[in-house]
């Protein structure tokens, strides 16, 4: 691992989120509660880093997520839309650049993200309101995907839930 990753890792003492492998801690869950008790909002940190490999699998979440780009090399989130299209977007230190330090992935969209080639560690962030819980979280498999978006084949192939392994959050996971 770089190390300047492995310093943030340590830092912020992440692990790796369950079905995707991002190295993520959880830094804000709001007291207030929904109606369902889940929370009005939550915040973490993650890091992707080149060595171990670290990404964010193909998901979509059933509210919209904030990304904020903090720190080292810029990161590309895919994006598939429910109506078949799809863009990309690039989260980076330098704005006036055409990156972004901020953006909004709509719910029920399939995101994915990973440090663009040749990046070594990134540190990021999400926000989420109302919150993340587990239940709010779907794992996309690799054939679910590439049969909606087979222009993005390539991005799937790499980036997708393998249809052998779990696209659910863990039991319990983030409540």
């Amino acid at each position: 691992m770089h190390p300047r990753a492995r310093l943030l890792v340590d830092h912020y003492a992440m692990e790796p989120l369950p079905v995707e492998g991002t190295w993520f801690v959880s830094t804000w869950r709001s007291d207030a509660e929904l109606g369902d008790g889940g929370p009005v909002g939550t915040a973490m940190i993650g890091l992707y880093c080149d060595d171990p490999p670290s990404r964010s699998l193909f998901h979509r979440l059933t509210f919209d997520e904030v990304w904020h780009f903090y720190g080292g090399d810029p990161i590309r989130l895919v994006v598939l839309h429910p109506d078949g299209t799809d863009d990309e977007v690039v989260l980076g230190g330098d704005p006036l650049g055409g990156e972004r330090v901020q953006h909004r992935i709509p719910a029920g969209a399939w995101q994915a993200g990973e440090l663009v080639a040749g990046g070594r560690w990134a540190l990021f962030g999400c926000t989420m309101s109302p919150g993340f819980t587990g239940t709010c979280f779907e794992g996309g498999r690799t054939s679910v995907l590439v049969a909606s978006h087979p222009g993005r084949a390539v991005d799937i192939e790499r980036l997708a839930v393998p249809d052998d392994h779990a696209t659910a959050m863990p039991d319990g996971f983030a409540t």
